[in-house]
């Protein structure tokens, strides 16, 4: 395969770690000092807030570290390597970041119910599960890739053997 012919897919992944890092620059720290500031004026529900962007942030790991495994795994198919261990170790990997970040945010949802309680808005749970679904519904892609990739690199490897 010619070199670059993923370079389209390399731009998106690159231009979709943009804006999470320009929210985890810009926007997540104005809302963490709004919420030390209400705290400051007797609000005593700041900790939820908080506790909500530390779960942001804490995600952002693995999501860049998926964006990495991505960006790699557009390498090896640069490189005609699509069909190696290299690849499905890539997917494995992010398998287990969507899953990780899965995992975050049901542990951020109390606290997203608290806040719809406080505000009175019980359509905020439903886009606090949001993040929850869409890793899920990625992590389950990976593991579906994976695993045709695993079976089409056995299938490849026994019609090395027979010929």
């Amino acid at each position: 395969m010619k070199r670059g012919t993923t370079l389209f897919l390399k731009i998106a992944v690159v231009l979709i770690g943009i804006p999470v890092l320009a929210l985890c620059i810009f926007l997540l720290p104005q809302i963490a000092s709004e919420a030390s500031k209400a705290a400051g004026r007797g609000w005593e529900f700041a900790y939820v807030v908080n506790s909500i962007l530390l779960v942001m942030y804490i995600s952002v790991i693995p999501f860049y570290f998926a964006l990495y495994q991505t960006f790699n795994l557009l390498s090896f198919i640069d490189k005609n390597q699509a069909f190696s261990e290299l690849s499905v170790r890539a997917l494995k990997k992010i398998k287990y970041c969507a899953i990780t970040i899965s995992g975050l945010y049901v542990v951020a949802l109390p606290f997203v119910f608290i806040m719809a309680e406080i505000d009175d808005a019980p359509g905020v749970v439903i886009i606090g599960m949001i993040p929850i679904f869409a890793s899920m519904v990625i992590a389950v892609f990976a593991a579906v890739l994976q695993r045709l990739l695993k079976e089409a690199i056995d299938i490849k490897e026994e019609n090395d053997l027979i010929v």
